[in-house]
């Protein structure tokens, strides 16, 4: 192998820098800069679902519909959609520090804005403001992780930044709680505008260019395009609780057929750009199987997920009659478990490799999501608890494995593209998981409300009807997790092997 080779594959800016079994050496570097940066992608992942808890009293303080609420989070969905496909581009063109500002810039922006909004459009545009941050921040994590950290030792650190995607969202309903049983909405922003500025001040004292960039041009034409697709797709998707709720403004299949048509024309433009500097999202990715395998479960999982993330705070306080905080501690101990369960899982996975925890994680994701089907008037707390407990666990023991082992199997040159994908799949999948619950909840309520049962029986019936459609979900999942394959080693050999393929 060349010498030029060995470079590319040492997780260095240098680029005179040691071979790689001189990488060791300069591991000390990264760490401050990883720190922050898993620390700062936790804080703004944090606000994806920390409004999920606050839909009921911003409805009354807003005089807005739970439908039309429920866009201060799916419109954080749709931004983050829209955004993430461009970071493939960035990421390779725009170095780290740079990155970091712009997204921690945005946030800390979007946070001010929505602290003193004073009404429900302004408040939208501070979520939009936000969720441009973080989607900037998300892929940055992703491929600062895989550039700088040895394949053998990416389980534990893909581990901590498990914390960041499935925790971070799981404990947001509540912080959100905890915060709503003192202080009215406008403090969920308040509390993190400081953390926000503390984060760019420290950003300014360690963060460092760790990772290579390359001169490139943007296709003018594919970024419209990856926009108004998956812009136009998430919007119909979250439509559909609106039109439930009979307040359609458009037809809904107007903006999903825009969507998918346009979604279209971006993956044939893509293809057509395929291995030169103007690709937008290289497609490429797709060509390695346990990618390909791992993001149409990460995009089941996640549906589900946040799906049931605004599913319960919803069921709690309105059919059980629970208040913010007792809604947001109740949800509380499934997050803990997720947080203390997952550097374990990376230890396991870079011990055991995918296979082994995948699939039992899945059966016991779906198991749990039928026991939610058994939800009513009468469920316990304690019952409740141990649900989430389970689901979590579950979600614990797939979201590592699957993206240690999409992303690792990846060349190094797909690395900040691959990262893009999954991330913007992972919107797509929460808005349509979103959207999906809050519509069947809506038209299941409805219906039983039509039938003569009373207002918290009529939720009630509406979360039934959306859980059994989740737990349907996740046998497909079951199934898919049989064919994951790969060992802790995988990613290495895999890696090595298209390393000279790389330009």
């Amino acid at each position: 192998m060349s010498s030029a080779t060995d470079t590319a594959s040492t997780p260095t800016i240098r680029p005179d820098a040691a071979p790689v079994a001189a990488a060791p050496m300069t591991a000390p570097r990264p760490g401050p800069v990883l720190a922050l940066l898993v620390a700062s992608a936790f804080v703004v992942i944090l606000n994806e679902t920390i409004m999920g808890v606050a839909i009921p009293q911003l409805t009354v303080d807003l005089g807005i519909t739970t439908s039309t609420a429920q866009w201060l989070t799916t419109g954080f969905l749709l931004t983050m959609a829209v955004i993430i496909p461009i970071t493939g581009f960035l990421l390779q063109r725009v170095p780290l520090r740079a990155l970091f500002f712009v997204a921690m810039g945005l946030f800390t922006a979007g946070t001010l804005v929505a602290a003193i909004a004073p009404g429900f459009g302004v408040l939208l545009v501070g979520r939009v403001v936000q969720a441009a941050g973080t989607a900037i921040m998300m892929p940055l994590l992703f491929t600062t992780v895989l550039s700088v950290v040895p394949p053998e030792r990416r389980g534990r650190f893909m581990g901590v930044v498990s914390v960041v995607i499935a925790v971070a969202p799981a404990v947001g309903p509540t912080v959100s709680g905890l915060i709503l049983s003192a202080f009215e909405w406008r403090w969920l922003f308040v509390f993190v505008l400081p953390i926000a500025v503390l984060s760019l001040i420290l950003g300014g004292v360690f963060v460092r260019n760790l990772t290579e960039t390359k001169p490139g041009r943007l296709d003018l034409v594919s970024v419209p395009l990856a926009a108004i697709g998956f812009g136009g797709l998430i919007f119909g998707l979250a439509s559909l609780g609106e039109s439930a709720e009979g307040n359609e403004g458009v037809p809904v299949w107007v903006p999903i057929a825009i969507g998918v048509l346009s979604l279209g024309a971006f993956v044939w433009r893509q293809l057509s750009l395929g291995g030169t500097d103007r690709v937008l999202l290289d497609l490429a990715v797709f060509r390695t199987r346990p990618f390909s395998l791992a993001v149409v479960l990460v995009v089941v999982v996640f549906a589900v997920l946040l799906g049931t993330l605004i599913l319960l705070p919803l069921y709690l306080q309105q059919v059980l009659g629970l208040d913010t905080l007792a809604t947001g501690l109740m949800l509380l101990p499934g997050g803990v478990l997720m947080g203390v369960a997952a550097p374990v899982v990376g230890a396991l996975f870079d011990r055991f490799g995918p296979r082994p925890l995948v699939l039992p994680a899945a059966i016991v994701t779906s198991g749990a999501l039928w026991w939610m089907t058994t939800l009513d008037e009468a469920s316990t707390v304690p019952t409740i608890i141990a649900m989430h407990l389970v689901l979590n666990l579950g979600l614990a023991f797939m979201f590592t494995p699957l993206l240690t082992s999409a992303l690792g199997s990846l060349p190094r040159r797909l690395y900040s593209h691959g990262s893009a994908v999954m991330s913007t799949l992972q919107q797509v999948a929460g808005a349509a998981g979103t959207a999906l619950f809050v519509t069947l909840m809506a038209v299941g309520a409805a219906s039983a409300a039509a039938d003569g049962a009373s207002g918290a029986a009529a939720m009630s019936s509406g979360v039934h009807a959306a859980f059994v459609v989740g737990a349907s979900l996740s046998l497909a999942a079951v199934v898919l997790a049989a064919f994951v394959r790969g060992d802790a080693a995988a990613d290495e050999g895999a890696d090595a092997g298209e390393r000279t393929i790389a330009h």
